[in-house]
């Protein structure tokens, strides 16, 4: 294990907790994004490299510069047992976590943190998320990203959705020791922990002005190849939580209404509907996985 950790003169507010694994590149400018805070709260970066074929570079290991930054390497055992790893080493009473392709805003911290303060009857808080509109990629990302946490908000405020590509919750609310993720979730593993919260009432609250934009660094041949592993990888996790009874999964009229939603915020530019399209073709894909999973259980 190896430690890049200038002294701290208090506990930190935040322990924000990425995974690595083989991409070091995007990582980058996510932990560059976190030295532009502005009038942020103390917080320390704990980075757990999951068996990456190379260890963190120089250049990564220079923004302990910057922040209290700590780097664990672990043989590679997933995304979850990373955040594990990371949030049992952490100090913050507030755990946040993020990917390796997250960029925060600048005033990202601050907005998180005077929300907290001003919100002690949550436990758990969504992050904003965006998309990057320069490419075809990013805009479908956004596409869906602006429709879901639109159309699944609460009344009070309160999301059901869950994204750990910006996503922060009390250390109290959860067992850090017995582990923050369910290590047996290859994916899915954030829907999987939104179950429980379910399950206690406590969905996370969406901070609005609390912004973390989700790169995608794919071509649109692998995000589509990305999105056919994923959703034949997280069948097994919807079968965990659909043994727990909770009713976490969006309905076809939500589904439906929440298509049209896209179709109107997608615009009449042609890259816009472009997007549309490849958003539509992801969700018959994951609908055609899911019929052929339940189909083959059956048998």
């Amino acid at each position: 294990m190896a430690n890049e950790l200038p002294i701290a003169t208090s506990v930190p507010l935040f322990s924000i907790i990425i995974g690595a694994y083989n991409d070091w590149p995007p990582l980058t400018a996510c932990l560059q994004s976190l030295t532009q805070q502005t009038n942020a709260p103390n917080f320390e970066v704990i980075l757990v490299d999951d068996g990456s074929a190379e260890s963190a570079p120089d250049f990564i290991r220079g923004f302990s510069s910057h922040y209290p930054l700590i780097i664990v390497t672990q043989p590679h055992a997933g995304v979850s047992a990373a955040r594990n790893r990371g949030a049992q080493i952490s100090k913050g009473p507030i755990l946040v976590f993020a990917d390796a392709d997250s960029r925060f805003h600048r005033n990202c911290l601050q907005v998180l943190a005077s929300t907290i303060a001003h919100s002690p009857q949550h436990n758990s808080y969504q992050l904003r998320l965006t998309g990057d509109c320069a490419t075809l990629v990013g805009r479908v990302e956004e596409l869906r990203l602006i429709t879901l946490q639109d159309h699944l908000l609460q009344p009070d405020g309160c999301l059901r959705y869950l994204n750990t590509a910006g996503f922060a919750i009390r250390r109290t609310a959860v067992d850090v020791e017995a582990g923050v993720f369910y290590t047996g979730a290859v994916r899915g593993e954030d829907t999987l922990l939104l179950a429980g919260l379910m399950q206690r009432g406590q969905l996370p609250l969406l901070v609005v002005n609390a912004i973390v934009q989700h790169e995608t660094p794919f071509s649109l041949l692998e995000s589509l190849r990305r999105e056919i592993r994923s959703a034949y990888l997280e069948m097994d996790t919807y079968k965990i939580i659909d043994s727990t009874g909770v009713k976490y999964r969006v309905t076809h009229r939500e589904r439906l209404e929440m298509l049209r939603a896209m179709w109107k915020t997608s615009g009449r530019a042609s890259i816009g509907r472009m997007a549309w399209f490849v958003l539509v073709t992801r969700q018959m894909l994951r609908l055609v996985l899911h019929f052929l999973y339940r189909a083959s259980g059956a048998r």
